[in-house]
């Protein structure tokens, strides 16, 4: 049994450790991969872990992930805790293989964590076919190399390292040969990928060679960019390969240049509003979403306006709001806290700034004929990630060329299929 907190990436890294748990005939066990990204994602962990002991009580509980990195102790503490494993373990054959062994026995310190720093490789847990049948995610790149002030992902992902781009394609042409129609590439910070391997090849080398490599492949898209290194082969990939969806993730943050400063962020709002018009006017029809933080240290009401303005300014349409709250071992924990109050009205005004836009970008979408992606008998996606509803059932993992015809009650559009 497998209980999942955070990031694609863990997900996907979820299913690797199935596949390895399965290989050495594991059983009898609970693993729970944790989410290190706030101080809430850890007492959410901790919580599930001591109701799956009050469910499970003979099982062997596993705790592994970002948070049993970067603080192992907090959960070796745990009663109802069997064994700590390590970002790197957790993606080694012979833990899984020692865990099933029947003289298994748990170190006394009940932790097995090494120093993720480290790590240097990240393709020998690849797998086929994580996500739905309708597509698959793929993961070229893990770790980070930056140090903002509010993040503790690097010290539970370690150094930036890249899937050689060979490998990513050879995995993506077997997904496709399985009947994959879209393919996501996924890691923790995308736009470093390359930097580590021969040459330094940029992500848009990455795509690019995927595109012309696996011509098979119908859709692909990026999980999440740092849209300031956004390289220019990247941005001709998205002007004119059709294949490559026209919707990406933003990292950005904030809106307001003296947070992003305190933030240790690589890039100004004027670098974000730039980006998402450039981009809008080499491929019309671009689709932006973003994360944003409200309520970051030392954050007046001012900063926090130009975060809202910033919505509207970069057109964005998927908004992904977190309120702040400070994560030990970080620099700005150690910050000027904004009050509790005042980051949960920032959250909510964020939020609905982003709920209005949403609704604006539904309806003008409305007569549009797109093509989805069936994520389920009747319902898929856009190009642009849209959920779009039809009335009739279709194949899960089929393309469906259709008119949308109108928003439906669950805020999801509706269509009618048209023949291709």
């Amino acid at each position: 049994m497998f209980e999942t907190f955070g990031c694609r990436l863990n997900l996907y890294e979820t299913e690797a450790m199935k596949a390895l748990a399965a290989e050495a005939g594991l059983e009898g066990a609970v693993v729970v991969n944790t989410c290190a990204v706030t101080a809430e994602a850890v007492r959410q962990a901790r919580q599930r872990i001591r109701r799956l002991r009050r469910e499970n009580p003979e099982a062997r509980i596993v705790v592994t992930g970002c948070a049993a990195q970067t603080e192992p102790g907090t959960f070796a503490a745990m009663p109802e805790v069997d064994l700590v494993l390590g970002n790197l373990e957790k993606m080694r054959g012979e833990s899984w293989r020692a865990l099933a062994a029947p003289d298994f026995r748990p170190p006394t310190e009940k932790i097995l964590v090494d120093d993720i720093m480290s790590a240097r490789e990240t393709a020998g847990h690849l797998i086929d076919g994580f996500g739905t049948r309708a597509r698959a995610y793929v993961q070229v790149q893990n770790g980070c190399d930056h140090r903002c002030t509010f993040c503790i992902i690097p010290y539970g992902r370690g150094a930036s390292r890249s899937v050689p781009a060979g490998v990513a394609v050879e995995q993506i042409a077997r997904l496709v040969d399985q009947g994959y129609a879209e393919v996501v590439l996924t890691g923790v910070d995308m736009t470093s990928w390359g930097a580590d391997l021969p040459g330094a090849p940029r992500l848009g080398d990455l795509v690019q060679r995927i595109l012309r490599l696996v011509p098979g492949l119908a859709r692909l898209r990026i999980s999440s960019i740092d849209s300031v290194e956004a390289d220019e082969a990247l941005i001709e990939a998205m002007q004119s390969e059709p294949r490559l969806m026209p919707h990406l993730h933003l990292s950005l943050q904030a809106g307001d240049d003296m947070i992003l400063k305190r933030m240790k962020r690589r890039h100004l709002r004027d670098d974000a509003i730039r980006f998402c018009a450039d981009l809008r006017a080499r491929r019309p029809g671009m689709v932006f979403g973003a994360d944003i933080i409200a309520g970051f240290p030392t954050e007046t009401e001012a900063m926090f306006e130009n975060s809202l303005r910033l919505v509207e300014e970069c057109g964005l349409t998927w908004l992904h709001v977190f309120p702040y709250s400070p994560r030990k071992g970080t620099p700005a924990a150690r910050m000027p806290q904004v009050e509790g109050g005042a980051v949960k009205e920032r959250a909510a005004r964020l939020r609905a700034a982003g709920a209005a836009r949403e609704a604006a970008y539904l309806a003008s979408e409305i007569g549009a004929e797109r093509t989805i992606l069936m994520e389920s008998p009747r319902r898929g996606r856009t190009e642009g990630f849209a959920e779009v509803e039809l009335a009739e059932d279709r194949p899960i993992g089929a393309l469906v060329p259709v008119r949308i015809a109108g928003l439906g009650p669950k805020g999801r559009l509706t269509g009618a299929a048209r023949a291709a």
